[in-house]
């Protein structure tokens, strides 16, 4: 039954979290987990974990990410992790931020592009259905998507015991800023609308989307670094079943003032704070007292973390929601080239 999929939400302690592990790029699995975890869930494939075939990614910054330069040729990790009906493949130990591009075809493009900020209680990212495979969706539909790793500021990698190194307000968030500000330097060459850059964040990926526009940094004329002088906020913003900053689930609290338009998107079977009178509907009901534009879909099927997934349930069609949304806004208008 989907309405007890909950997907074990990726901010569930990382003992519910069993791999195979594999360093990025192919070294084999050291193990192999032969048969289920758990009882009537899916078997751990027998072969090394691997991420699906996507493009080439694009560092954020040439020389290593601020604060993690003498980490930055340091192998990402990837795992299986099963949850209750799906076995898929995570990614951790990342050091070296990057944004994937999935380009259309000059035919199919609009010239809106979409950062894609996947999920993993910042332990790890659900890099295929919360990432890769919504960037060849968009693609797809004439939308150039970008599939963020970001710096993961609880990362499944760190030695038990040790500090963490990152935080999502200062680094992942930087991480969302820079990959902004890349792509708006590049548009031209990637056929993309500076002024139509946005971002989706799913669960943890909704911190990351929200702390980049609570930082509202419009670029510095006289910072050093010739990207820093473009503005890092986004022309539009979805939070997927999102987990959000402490302070936004306060009673008094109210959007930033540049809060961009706004597309929210959860199942009902999901966790009170995302579902709940105190989540999205509490998100809903702020950003319309304040005027933002808002649209929200909540699913009765789905529970957590069901990203892309091709399934009986009605949710599986919310990319199509999406892309109305953006059509809607006015997004997707065709410029001549």
């Amino acid at each position: 039954m989907l309405r007890s999929l909950l997907l074990v939400s990726s901010l569930l302690a990382s003992a519910s979290f069993v791999a195979a592990q594999t360093v990025h790029p192919a070294v084999p699995a050291q193990s192999v987990l032969p048969a289920n975890t758990q009882a009537g869930g899916p078997a751990i494939p027998t072969t090394p974990p691997a991420e699906s075939p996507h493009p080439a990614a694009v560092a954020l910054w040439p020389n290593g990410a601020p604060g993690s330069e003498a980490r930055k040729d340091e192998p990402e990790i990837v795992g299986w992790r099963q949850e209750i009906d799906i076995v898929f493949p995570i990614v951790y130990n990342i050091h070296n931020p990057t944004i994937t591009p999935f380009l259309p075809t000059k035919d199919k493009a609009t010239g809106c592009a979409v950062i894609i900020a996947p999920g993993g209680g910042h332990m790890f990212q659900t890099i295929d259905r919360e990432g890769y495979d919504l960037g060849k969706w968009l693609a797809d539909h004439g939308i150039a998507a970008f599939v963020l790793k970001y710096r993961l500021a609880r990362d499944d990698a760190n030695p038990p015991g040790t500090p963490q190194p990152y935080t999502v307000a200062v680094h992942a968030a930087a991480d969302a800023a820079r990959a902004v500000r890349v792509i708006r330097s590049r548009a031209t060459e990637w056929g993309v609308d500076p002024n139509r850059v946005g971002i989706i964040g799913f669960s943890a990926g909704g911190e990351v989307a929200a702390d980049l526009i609570a930082n509202d940094d419009k670029g510095k004329a006289d910072a050093a670094d010739p990207l820093d002088r473009i503005s890092s906020m986004p022309n539009f913003v979805s939070f997927a079943y999102p987990g959000l900053p402490r302070a936004w689930y306060a009673t008094d609290w109210t959007p930033p003032a540049d809060m961009p338009p706004t597309f929210l998107l959860c199942a009902s079977g999901d966790r009170d704070n995302v579902a709940g009178p105190g989540g999205q509907v509490k998100l809903y009901a702020a950003l319309r007292a304040a005027k933002v534009p808002v649209e929200l879909h909540i699913y009765e099927e789905g529970g957590h973390g069901f990203g892309v997934r091709q399934w009986s349930y009605s949710v599986a069609g919310w990319p199509n929601l999406f892309q109305a949304w953006l059509n809607d806004r006015g997004l997707l208008k065709k410029t001549s080239n």
